[in-house]
């Protein structure tokens, strides 16, 4: 009996060396193929995110507290932390899925959170006029989690034609478009509408399709805008608004007096005053409250962040011959800077206000984990070999030479 018990604490030592050799070797492949520029910008406008959700949280609690619940200064800041600490968990776990499990996921992600929006109308709560979020012990919107998903599925469709040409993807995808814009007219949020028709019309004109039926799904496209700005009375308020003046002009005027009230380089963290009275400054016009407090060249810093990940992620694509892969990175990528760019140029007056968040930056809770989840999903289709790659360039080059 003596003679086992050193021979099993050997075995179980030598099965913990493997379990810890197999996880370095893990985590090492993960740090080798993993964008680590994009990554690193990521948790750059994470960070910038964390310190101007602390700025814009006193305006936002001293204009939300009552006298039956007052709400702390940093009310909005606290919680603001607990969903990046879960969003980071996210970014991380799902960038370190193989390109096939992610493209799964992201399947089955839009297939459930199809369903939920067909859910919303009936068992969703309603705030300000909307009716976007279940409540399942948390408010999820599923809008906010169908980003992750949707540039994946629609690559995955139009992808199809590249094994059978005969497959009428075009209409397809018109339809899964058509379906997704009736379920957010519904609620109504005729932003994320417009958003997801962006990216749509994004990977079909990089799809390789007939121009002709481009040109068709754009006039269909501007006939639906039509439609919406005639009989969706929230969406045509904002853009008359945008045009000549109202109640929503009059916050995104206050967005932009505030953006400005700070100059080059803004009055100190905690000592902007227009902030006070902006309405939703941790959330919709956080851009605003960045200027006023950190000056305006940390808001073009952070409009440089921005372009700099789609930017990097879209070269990332250049040499890729799998149509999916091209897809699903591109997607995800327009997908992440166009929210960006709608939420900016709502802060600087030159769009109609939208109540779409500041990826990354703005207070929040779905839109703060799901968009973790779409650059994780992000990262783990742009995964690449370094050895592999740099094999396969150098034998490319040789091919062009001779």
């Amino acid at each position: 009996m003596a003679s086992t018990a050193p021979a099993a604490s050997i075995a179980t030592g030598n099965a913990l060396v493997r379990y810890n050799r197999s996880r370095r070797s893990a985590f090492a492949i993960w740090w080798q193929e993993i964008d680590r520029v994009t990554l690193g910008l990521v948790l750059v406008l994470m960070a910038i995110g964390t310190v101007s959700v602390a700025a814009a949280s006193p305006a936002s609690a001293r204009r939300l507290s009552t006298s039956a619940k007052h709400l702390s200064d940093l009310h909005f800041f606290a919680i603001h932390l607990r969903w990046q600490a879960l969003g980071l968990v996210a970014l991380f776990v799902s960038s370190t899925l193989s390109k096939d499990t992610a493209r799964r996921l992201g399947i089955m992600v839009s297939g459930v959170m199809i369903v939920a929006l067909m859910l919303v109308p009936f068992i969703g709560g309603e705030v300000n006029g909307a009716r976007r979020w279940i409540n399942l012990g948390i408010s999820i919107q599923p809008s906010e989690f169908l980003k992750c998903g949707f540039p994946i599925l629609l690559a995955w469709i139009l992808s199809w034609r590249v094994r059978d040409g005969k497959i009428p993807v075009m209409q397809v995808t018109i339809g899964l478009m058509g379906l997704i814009a009736v379920l957010l007219m519904a609620q109504p949020d005729f932003g994320s509408t417009m958003l997801f028709g962006a990216t749509w019309f994004v990977l079909i004109l990089l799809s390789g399709l007939d121009v002709k039926r481009i040109i068709a799904a754009v006039g269909a496209g501007l006939v639906g805008i039509t439609l919406a700005y005639f009989f969706y009375e929230n969406g045509r308020n904002r853009i008359d608004a945008f045009l000549g003046g109202g109640s929503a002009y009059d916050q995104v005027a206050l967005a932009e007096r505030t953006l400005l009230n700070g100059g080059w380089l803004g009055t100190g963290f905690w000592m902007g005053t227009r902030k006070l009275s902006l309405p939703e400054a941790h959330t919709d016009y956080i851009f605003s409250v960045i200027g006023e407090e950190f000056g305006l060249w940390v808001c073009g810093v952070v409009i440089l962040l921005y372009s700099a990940i789609m930017v990097r992620s879209i070269m990332r694509q250049v040499r890729e011959d799998d149509l999916f892969t091209v897809l699903a990175g591109v997607g995800l990528a327009a997908q992440f800077g166009g929210q960006a760019f709608i939420n900016i140029l709502v802060n600087l007056q030159l769009f109609p206000s939208k109540g779409m968040t500041l990826p990354l930056v703005s207070y929040g809770g779905s839109s703060t984990v799901a968009m973790c989840t779409c650059l994780g999903l992000l990262l783990a289709i742009t995964r690449r070999n370094p050895f592999i790659e740099r094999e396969r360039f150098s034998l490319s080059d040789v091919g062009d030479v001779s």
